[in-house]
């Protein structure tokens, strides 16, 4: 009997984003792993009595797929939980691979990315009409490397809302390379901990944040947002509402 591992998205922190398939994988788990770093332990308070659970911020990957490769041998539901949703910074690919090669069978489970819960926590959308119609998420090159071709300099040409995940720790040198095509008079904003009951939310512009950032004391945990979508204050009407729009489902008015 072969058991199976299911990868879920969290969510951002607040245990009610879970999603409904989620929160019912992880209520009837056998075993769960959880980035214990970053995921907010209250997301396992629906793990039934009895359920094996391992905090991976201790563990290397041989150890984590050592642990799905033993359970599901014995038939056993292995929940491995990240934060937010897993497509992003999950590293989920190298966990896929290990299992491919273990002919272990495996789902994932979407979950909401604290890309969005940053968003609600600035009320604002990332895509307004005639401001921008263009969400770039990338990261500032630290330990991890990235292709030349998407250094956050070369990104910012587009002026598209830009989302900046682990690069807190470094925004002064990340508002230096947003400058080389943004205005310095952009609005930016950081938010630690979206969807927590600890959010917090830092506003300024390319030329302040900074400093804005250090006086915060926010170093990890956040996400930077930049673009004239948080700036906007009079919103052009979309089409999909406008009463004189006719589409599939609407005629328009004259």
């Amino acid at each position: 009997m072969t058991g199976k591992v299911v990868f879920i998205g969290g969510g951002p922190g607040d245990p009610e984003l879970l999603t409904l398939k989620a929160f019912n994988t992880i209520k009837k788990a056998d075993v769960i792993i959880y980035a214990g770093s970053l995921v907010n332990r209250d997301v396992l308070d629906c793990a039934k009595d009895g359920a094996e659970i391992h905090n991976s911020a201790s563990m290397n990957l041989d150890e984590i797929l050592e642990v799905m490769e033993r359970k599901t041998e014995k038939g056993r539901l292995v929940a491995r939980v990240h934060t937010g949703d897993p497509a992003i910074y999950g590293a989920i690919g190298e966990q896929i691979e290990g299992l491919k090669a273990r002919n272990i069978p495996f789902e994932i489970v979407p979950g909401v990315s604290s890309l969005f819960a940053t968003a609600a926590a600035l009320e604002t959308e990332l895509t307004l009409p005639e401001v921008s119609q263009t969400v770039i998420i990338t990261r500032p090159e630290g330990r991890t490397p990235k292709p030349d071709k998407e250094a956050i300099a070369k990104l910012a040409e587009h002026r598209a809302t830009m989302c900046i995940f682990l690069g807190v720790h470094m925004i002064r040198e990340v508002a230096e390379d947003l400058k080389t095509h943004y205005p310095t008079e952009t609005p930016v904003a950081v938010v630690q901990k979206a969807s927590w009951p600890d959010e917090k939310v830092v506003r300024g512009t390319l030329a302040d944040i900074a400093d804005k950032v250090k006086d915060s004391g926010i170093e990890k945990t956040a996400i930077i947002v930049v673009g004239d979508v948080l700036g906007t204050f009079h919103v052009t009407p979309s089409k999909l509402y406008d009463a004189a729009f006719t589409h599939e489902y609407r005629k328009g008015k004259d």
